[in-house]
Order: C-alpha cells, then structure tokens, then sequence
C-alpha cells in the first residue's frame, strides 16, 4: 500500500477533525524528526497510523484487545489508552507495517513507557504539542521541544498526569515510568 492509499484509507477511520489532528501530528513529527536527527519518513508513517482505531467502538477495540493477548491491563484504565495498542496492531496486521520502532511509536505514543527510542518520544510529542492542540502547558511545551526532546516530553507527561489527578482517574503505569525515567 502506497502513502496516498494509507492515508485515504486511515482518513476514513475517523472524523474530519481528528483527521485534521493526524495531519498536524505528521507535519509535527517530521520537523522534530529532522530537528532531533530521527528518520523523517518513519515518523511520518507512524505519525499517519498513531490514531487509526481512535474511533472504533468500545466492543470492537476489546475484542483486539482480548483475541490478540494484547495487555489485559489496558481493560482496567480508561478506554482513551486503548486505541494506541490497537492502531499498532492494525498498523502490523491490516497496513504492513513490519517497522518494530514503528510500531513501538504507534503503541506508545498515549502512554509512554520507561526507555522511549527516540522515534516513540517524536510521535508522543507530536501528538502532544501540534499546532491544532490548545491546553494549558502547551505553548511552554513547544517552546521547551526547540532545544530538548526529553523536556518538552516531560512537560508533557506532567500535563497529562496533573490532567487525570484533576479528574480524579487512575494514571496507566507505564505514564509514570516514562516520566521517571526522563529524570533518570
């Protein structure tokens, strides 16, 4: 499958939104992937696929999950972590994708995890800080990812773990060990 077929068929996996969303989060991570060094064009295809099952139902995502011994863990935390898992799964089974790191970066990039490639850390950032993305922090995180791909994605991680202790929900282990070791 060509890159033109991938994203029409990604596209149609979501509403035009979010599909505005995937396009800046693949603008963003080729320019922090040609900023940090990284591989443009892989960036850019996990950045493509990172939310191709955001909007598949509940049912359909745990039904992935369970029938592909995906980590059962994920059931208990909330269903927003569940379509990166997925979408890498999809990414492998349904688009071609044989890039391990790929992959990875697809898996990862809601939760983070301990040891991030730096590939992982570009699309999480990316999906963090592109241009259409307005929270609290942002603006202070794009700033810090001009310099420091480990900060800016710290800055992050604290975001999103100052978001859910707000909201009063659990916080997915592996966000509290990909923040940990960005200190370490």
């Amino acid at each position: 499958m060509n890159r033109e077929q991938m994203i029409e068929k990604v596209r149609a996996e979501m509403p035009e939104r979010r599909w505005l969303h995937t396009q800046g989060v693949m603008e963003t991570a080729v320019i922090l992937a040609n900023r940090f060094g990284e591989d443009a064009v892989r960036a850019e295809l996990a950045a493509i696929l990172h939310d191709v099952s955001k909007y598949w139902n509940v049912d359909r995502m745990q039904k992935v999950i369970r029938d592909q011994a995906l980590p059962a863990e994920l059931l208990l935390y909330d269903k927003e972590l569940w379509h990166a898992p997925v979408g890498a799964w999809v990414a492998e089974h349904e688009f071609g994708v044989a890039d391990t790191e790929v992959l990875d970066a697809i898996r990862y990039h809601t939760s983070g995890r301990r040891g991030m490639s730096q590939l992982e850390k570009i699309v999480c950032l990316a999906d963090y800080m592109e241009p259409g993305r307005e929270f609290p922090g942002v603006d202070k995180i794009r700033e810090l990812s001009e310099h420091s791909l480990d900060q800016a994605l710290l800055a992050g991680f604290n975001s999103t773990i100052s978001f859910l202790l707000e909201k009063g929900k659990r916080i997915f282990p592996l966000t509290i060990e990909a923040r940990n070791s960005l200190l370490e």
